[in-house]
């Protein structure tokens, strides 16, 4: 039997809320645990709750999509998120990608899409409206592209590649430390580690490498 996928959803809209419930419920897999109206509602029901997905709209009152995913990472809250949205804007969307969320649903796409999602994110893979596979396809080509200027990308340890993301979010070794639950003296030896693999000379040059290319790491 397919265990079942705890579901927490955020929407300042009431209807929006309960389409949600009637979509998402129809599959018996599926089950809302709560839903929340903002986002400050969003974090506190996913620390509660620790369901396996979040599906959240980013515009909300208080703290948007955005926000709520940048906290629950700032308290190593796991859950899988579902960005539901009316934004098809490539800017926004490569936002979205850049935080590590994993799915990405334009609004009017949610009947046929939504529970695919869910159920794609929380197994691990990526869900996106087939409508943006072109937005997709430039990250991709783009990645491709560092990757090729940068060979020395593929020397680096999996901890390594995701300190290297982590420092594209202008994170601090303290705060990249505690989320990794790894001395701050062993990031800042994955970080020396990091610029020799990449040639580059000092923790400046590492910076402005990370945060410049944030959408193809």
């Amino acid at each position: 039997m397919e265990s079942e996928i705890k579901i927490i959803t955020a929407d300042d809209h009431p209807i929006v809320r309960q389409g949600l419930r009637l979509m998402i419920e129809a599959d018996k897999s599926l089950l809302i645990v709560a839903q929340a109206g903002d986002g400050e509602a969003a974090i506190s029901l996913i620390e509660e709750h620790r369901p396996d997905v979040a599906v959240l709209d980013i515009d909300m009152p208080k703290m948007d999509g955005f926000e709520v995913v940048r906290e629950l990472g700032r308290r190593n809250i796991e859950v899988e998120i579902v960005f539901l949205t009316m934004h098809g804007e490539e800017e926004i969307f490569q936002a979205a990608m850049d935080l590590g969320v994993k799915g990405y649903v334009l609004k009017d796409s949610a009947t046929t899409d939504i529970v695919s999602s869910i159920k794609a994110v929380a197994s691990g893979r990526p869900f996106i409206s087939p409508s943006l596979s072109a937005l997709l396809l430039n990250r991709r080509r783009r990645a491709d592209e560092l990757e090729k200027e940068q060979p020395g990308l593929h020397l680096l340890s999996p901890t390594e590649f995701k300190i290297l993301k982590l420092i594209a979010e202008e994170q601090t070794s303290k705060e990249i430390g505690e989320k990794l639950f790894i001395s701050h003296r062993t990031v800042e030896t994955h970080r020396t580690n990091i610029c020799r693999k990449l040639e580059l000379h000092g923790s400046l040059a590492l910076v402005k490498f990370a945060v410049t290319h944030k959408s193809e790491l």
